[in-house]
């Protein structure tokens, strides 16, 4: 583990690998019935048949563009600090405080909300940290991960695994971002905004791959930099599962 020169924090950023996620995963405690798999395109129907339905969750890296900068800016103008805790919350949102460590909150928001939190296995430390975090207000629950240690070894355990070199600060700007359905709604889920963001609601027999869907979530963020400047450094895996 690295810190900054403020003492915070700051991990070498995981690679967006199947391989990658699913040790992290797998060692926090989520179920070996579920995997994250490549997703190789998102209108290819020959490619989207190669991943089991229905996607529980999507795992992306986004370039940090000016397109979607200004993008994030006219979102957060429009809202409030998020100030949700408890069983009535739709979604377990996580604010980050640890620096590069968007890939371990991006795996974190997806393993636990939803269909996929039903795959926790009891006793795990996936399941320790949902039930900490429940009752706790936004900057409690982010000092809760911020010093579990679970979390940090579970990271450390895959910080140096994947095909390329470990990617630190200098990672281009690229960040993750989580895409799960939970009480009928779309929710994006990114630990660098103001909350969870609500993208619209979900139809009968949609999931996180459903056309619609991506339109309101994923794709939307790739049309926009198609429409600017054709930065196009996205990845994206998706929570099913396994077979």
């Amino acid at each position: 583990m690295a810190s900054t020169g403020q003492g915070i924090k700051s991990w070498t950023m995981l690679e967006n690998n199947p391989d990658v996620m699913n040790k992290m995963a797998y060692k926090l405690g989520l179920s070996p019935q579920l995997a994250f798999h490549d997703v190789w395109s998102l209108d290819d129907p020959q490619l989207l048949a190669l991943i089991p339905r229905p996607a529980l969750a999507l795992l992306v890296i986004m370039p940090h563009t000016p397109a979607w900068a200004q993008d994030r800016k006219a979102d957060a103008d429009k809202r409030q600090e998020y100030e949700g805790f408890g069983p009535g919350e739709p979604v377990i949102w996580f604010k980050q405080t640890i620096g590069n460590a968007c890939g371990s909150i991006g795996l974190l928001h997806c393993a636990i909300n939803g269909p996929a939190a039903n795959f926790v296995l009891p006793g795990s430390a996936l399941d320790r940290i949902r039930q900490e975090a429940l009752p706790l207000k936004r900057e409690e629950r982010a000092a809760m991960l911020y010093n579990s240690v679970d979390f940090e070894e579970a990271h450390q355990a895959c910080a140096s695994d994947g095909d390329t070199p470990p990617l630190n600060a200098d990672h281009k700007g690229q960040h993750f971002v989580s895409f799960v359905i939970a009480q009928g709604r779309l929710w994006e889920l990114e630990g660098d905004v103001k909350g969870p963001l609500d993208r619209g609601a979900v139809g009968d027999g949609e999931d996180v791959l459903s056309p619609r869907l991506l339109k309101l979530g994923f794709q939307r963020v790739i049309d926009l930099e198609k429409d600017s400047g054709n930065d196009l450094r996205f990845s994206c895996l998706a929570l099913a599962r396994k077979e």
